[in-house]
């Protein structure tokens, strides 16, 4: 048995690990500036060339519906149809910014032993 090699956890790897630490720790708190963005962000999603919009918190909450008075005259079908294609628009731009942020977010982390 070789003296100093304790349980083979060296003090290069308790540097790793507190690096590691100290990188979840930065994650953790630009998570919560990142949700506290993402709750006053505003993403707007249209169909038919803006003629019906959505727009969506960066929560994805509905914050509003705006539809264009020349479309009502469409009828509720196609109306319903468009406010369909603008909620869709602006749940992919939603997840694709979320998407995005968090990975800039959790970029630089590297958990030793993963």
């Amino acid at each position: 048995m070789s003296q100093g090699q304790g349980f083979g956890f060296g003090l290069g790897k308790m540097k790793e690990l507190a690096e590691a630490f100290k990188k979840a720790q930065q994650v953790q708190e630009g998570a919560k500036r990142l949700q506290e963005e993402l709750e006053v962000m505003e993403i707007e999603g249209e169909a038919q060339g803006g003629l019906v919009k959505v727009v969506l918190s960066g929560n994805q909450e509905p914050l509003r519906v705006t539809i264009s008075p020349d479309v009502l005259e469409q009828g509720a079908e196609i109306v319903s149809d468009l406010v369909t294609v603008a909620m869709k628009d602006a749940y992919n731009k939603s997840t694709a910014t979320m998407r995005e942020r968090m990975e800039e977010l959790t970029g630089g982390l590297n958990l030793p032993g993963m």
